[in-house]
Formats: C-alpha cells, sequence, structure tokens
C-alpha cells in the first residue's frame, strides 16, 4: 500500500512508519514537529518508499503537492499527547482533533482510502466499568484539566464515524492505551518517562498521591502491531489496542527503581491540580482485537522498560 502517516516524526508515529516500511509498503509521513522530531524518522530517509514532509494538518493537504496524491491508506497520529502538552497547548491539541482531523479525511475522501484514526483510551475518562470495553460510553469531564484532549479525540471519532455515515468512507478507530518505549521524549510529563529520568539522575521518584492509581502499559512494538491489525481488519467500530496486564503506580516506581539500580527514593506528594482528573484505574477489554486478529501484545512490563532505559540513557549522553 501507499501509506500516509500524520505525526509520523512522533513517537508512535515513526514506530509505525518503520514497521510499515518493513512490511513493504510505501510510507509519507507529515508532521509539523511541535512534538514530534525529525531523527525519530533518521534512519528511514534514505529508504526510497519513504519521504518526510513538513506540514501542520491543520492546514490543509489538498493543493499540497507532496501530500495530494493518491493513497491507499491515511493515518491520523497527529496530536500532542502528554499531560505537559495537555497544559501548554490545549488550543492546538483542540484544533488539530477537530480541523485537523477533518483536512485528513477531505484528502482520503478524494482518493477513496481507507482512515484509521488514533484515538485514546482518555475517552473512558475516570471509568466507572473495569476493565474498560469499547460499549462504554466513558465518564469523561468536559471542562477538566484533560479536556482537551479527552474531547478533542471524541470529537474525532464523532467525526470519523459522520465521514463514514455521509460518504461511505472506510474508517477504523484504534482507542490506544498507556504506550511506551525508545523515542519518547525524556521531558514529556508522562509517568514511564519521569519514573525513568528521576532515576538515572538520583532525584526522588515522585507518587502523586499513594500510588495505588493503575495503568496498563504496552510496549510500542506490540502497539503497533495490533494497530496494524486494526488497519487490516474489517473492524469499523472503535478498537481498544493495549496490554490489558494491570500494575499500580507504585510497582511501576519500584521497579523502575530495581531496572536502573537507582538510589533513588520513593516519595509521596499531593496530586497537582493540573492533574485534576487522573483515572483511578485504566485497563483495556481486548476480547474484539484478540477476536479478530489474534492481537494479543508478548513484551514484558520489565523487557520493555530496559529497552527504554537504554534509550533514555543514551540521550543523556
Amino acid at each position: 500500500m501507499k501509506v500516509l502517516v500524520a505525526g509520523g516524526a512522533g513517537f508512535i508515529g515513526s514506530h509505525l512508519c518503520e514497521a510499515l516500511l518493513d512490511r513493504g509498503d510505501k510510507v509519507v509521513a507529515v508532521d509539523n514537529f511541535v512534538t514530534g522530531k525529525p531523527e525519530n524518522v533518521a534512519h528511514l530517509i534514505q529508504k526510497s518508499e519513504f519521504s518526510l514532509v513538513e506540514h501542520d494538518v491543520t492546514v490543509p493537504l489538498t493543493g499540497k503537492k507532496e501530500l495530494d496524491q493518491p493513497f491507499d491508506a491515511v493515518l491520523g497520529f497527529a496530536s500532542p499527547a502528554s499531560p505537559d502538552d495537555f497544559a501548554k497547548m490545549p488550543l492546538e491539541i483542540l484544533e488539530v482533533g477537530s480541523t485537523g482531523t477533518r483536512n485528513l479525511l477531505d484528502l482520503t475522501v478524494k482518493h477513496a482510502a481507507r482512515f484509521m484514526l488514533a484515538s485514546t483510551s482518555e475517552v473512558y475518562g475516570d471509568p466507572l466499568v473495569h476493565p474498560q470495553t469499547e460499549d462504554y460510553f466513558g465518564n469523561v469531564d468536559p471542562v477538566g484539566p484533560r479536556s482537551c484532549y479527552d474531547e478533542a479525540k471524541r470529537f474525532s471519532e464523532a467525526l470519523v464515524t459522520a465521514y463514514h455515515r455521509v460518504h461511505g468512507l472506510e474508517v477504523r478507530i484504534a482507542r490506544i492505551f498507556n504506550t511506551y518505549g525508545p523515542r519518547m521524549r525524556p521531558d514529556d510529563g508522562r509517568v514511564l518517562t519521569n519514573f525513568i529520568m528521576q532515576a538515572l539522575t538520583s532525584d526522588p521518584i515522585t507518587l502523586y498521591g499513594d500510588g495505588s492509581r493503575t495503568r496498563s502499559f504496552c510496549y510500542v512494538d506490540d502497539e503497533v502491531n495490533g494497530l496494524l491489525a486494526v488497519l487490516d481488519s474489517d473492524l469499523y467500530g472503535p478498537v481498544n489496542v493495549g496490554n490489558p496486564t494491570e500494575i499500580t503506580i507504585r510497582e511501576v516506581a519500584e521497579l523502575v527503581k530495581s531496572l536502573t539500580g537507582s538510589a533513588s527514593q520513593i516519595v509521596e506528594l499531593p496530586l497537582p491540580s493540573e492533574r485534576t482528573g487522573d483515572p483511578q484505574r485504566r485497563c483495556p477489554d481486548i476480547t474484539k482485537i484478540r477476536t479478530d486478529s489474534g492481537w494479543v501484545p508478548s513484551v514484558s512490563l520489565s523487557d520493555g522498560l530496559k529497552k527504554m532505559i537504554e534509550s533514555l540513557s543514551d540521550q543523556r549522553k
């Protein structure tokens, strides 16, 4: 296939470009480098099947020579996605989720391609149903500190669905749960990067609250394989893509400390106002994707963290 990956120089996007190329697809990555980095795809530039275009998808793609061409699939992965981004770039996040998604959809309609949206487990908010299934409508605060991202993705899902109904567009919606691995930004404010950087610098490893909140972390290679399974499937509706192994944040901190051999102390801090609304529990039900494609994650948190620690250590050198 010939595939356009919006946000292709970002964390997940760059790994996705790599996997698409590895299976023989041609890839055009588009990124405005707000949070993505050209160096994430520098190793792909020499490949004739790959090209990188600097462009903001909130500006129409139709009419731009490098982007307005026939594609078999368009993948919408362009959005800042960390808690620090929510505080610093709420308007940009809302714009890429609305205008940016629509511009990508318009291009997809023009070339009769397949569209896949990178949605998020954040659409479930602070869930009252556990684990989260795709038919759960969620418990989202529309005006809280996380609302710019939560609502941008919820609107994107509604927009994709509307294009499917109005234009008959072939669409896929993947709800991504916490993903980690190499190429994450050291300062992006997510829990694993925070813990690893604190451990590597022997600073206190900071827990917000008592560490009893839970998350389910999926290594990026597993995540990308799941996303490709969704892209290639006939699953129209939203599909959870994540690792159903649930762990408390305190257990994560202890694991990071052990794997790094750090002398850092684990300390508890009050939850800051900008983190209000952090979900208490987060765990995907992956019955739908497992039944359809047989996909299940295979990388343990310990093994994945070792690779991520190595990557972040290299970035500090």
